[in-house]
């Protein structure tokens, strides 16, 4: 099972809607709330190469975007095999 990280805040309706598609896929994942924890936001823009917005979403370390990104793989049946790893 592939190892999933999304950096986000409480409440932004970007992060809402990518956990819901995780959620809906029945896979876990682990949160890192930026707004709760801000020591975390320079380690998420470090890992996502200068991204400042949530989401931010990795798959098994992997890079993914945020949410449109997340949506994109899905729409296009890559996530999937992403979440299959």
């Amino acid at each position: 099972m592939a190892v999933i990280e999304i950096y986000s805040k409480g409440y932004c309706p970007y992060c809402t809607r990518a956990k819901a598609l995780l959620a809906q896929k029945s896979v876990a994942y682990q949160e890192f709330e930026i707004d709760k924890n801000p020591e975390l936001r320079p380690e998420m823009i470090a890992r996502s190469n200068g991204s400042t917005t949530v989401p931010q979403i990795f798959i098994n370390d992997k890079h993914i975007g945020g949410c449109d990104e997340l949506y994109a793989l899905n729409y296009n049946e890559q996530l999937d095999p992403l979440l299959a790893e």
